[in-house]
């Protein structure tokens, strides 16, 4: 069987050294992860071709499409509709389905590294783009409350209502004033700090990190951002984004193959370097 990525560019992709490790170790014979470059135009045809490939079990599915991919699938579910985005394409039956895994990996990298999220989590997330809509989801889907800040302070809010429903969730605009009370986890899920621009962050200078947070940054190259080293100099815990990367495609592994996402999410590890320390 063969699963893929669909995205413009996937050169750089990590996905199929980790996801072929993970066929091979759990003997898989004859699954293959293949790169799939689809410009913006030749989205509607690979999704068609797929769909007439009985060898194709599923795929991955990153930008530019992760939007624009919905509307030629079959039905999704309930956390992709609410995050608003695909990142992985099943078959069930005769029907092409989409999920959104990024949000489970998110919660499952941070329990891998025994931070617990619950209603006693104050969260700020940086950021209100895609990666953001899924980081959000998973905090409110445990009971954490949420503040995002955005430097279009517009996008911000219309995220933040977005998820009303789900939780307790607000946008903030300034943030040395991001809650009720200094946040313990602090998420980037902006593109700030990484390769090659890795002078960038989102955290404006001579701000101070709030004491004892974690900062989680969800970018992995490179594999310690400006924003990290800051704030470990400042006395809190770290965590870098490539953790993020296996566990969302453990998820993804499991959808496809049956196999569990915890037996994938150990060997993707590995092989990507991410094992908690």
């Amino acid at each position: 069987m063969r699963v893929g990525l669909f995205g413009f560019p996937v050169a750089h992709s990590a996905s199929p050294r980790m996801h072929n490790a993970a066929f091979a170790a759990l003997g898989l014979a004859g699954w293959q992860y293949e790169l799939w470059e689809t410009a913006p135009d030749q989205l509607v045809r690979r999704i068609a071709a797929l769909r007439a490939d009985p060898s194709i079990a599923g795929a991955n599915v990153t930008v530019p499409h992760k939007i624009e991919v919905m509307a030629a699938l079959d039905g999704v579910t309930e956390r992709a509709r609410a995050i608003g985005a695909v990142n992985t394409l099943y078959r069930e039956g005769d029907r092409l389905l989409g999920d959104n895994t990024d949000s489970a990996g998110f919660i499952a990298d941070l329990a891998a590294h025994g931070v617990t999220v619950d209603a006693h989590t104050q969260a700020l997330v940086l950021g209100a783009g895609g990666a953001a809509r899924a980081v959000v989801h998973g905090l409110l889907s445990q009971g954490a409350r949420v503040r995002i800040f955005n430097r279009a302070a517009g996008r911000a809010v219309t995220l933040a209502a977005d998820f009303k429903t789900l939780g307790d969730v607000r946008a903030v605009d300034d943030l040395s004033a991001a809650g009720d009370t200094p946040a313990t986890l602090i998420v980037n899920a902006t593109s700030a700090g990484m390769s090659p621009n890795e002078d960038g962050t989102p955290w404006p200078p001579g701000l101070r990190f709030p004491g004892g947070a974690t900062v989680y940054d969800l970018v992995y190259k490179p594999a310690t951002t400006r924003l990290m080293r800051e704030a470990a100099a400042a006395g809190a815990r770290i965590i870098g984004g490539i953790g993020m990367l296996a566990e969302q495609g453990a998820q993804a592994f499991a959808r496809w193959t049956g196999k569990p996402a915890a037996e994938a999410s150990v060997i993707m590890r590995r092989t990507l370097g991410a094992t908690p320390q």
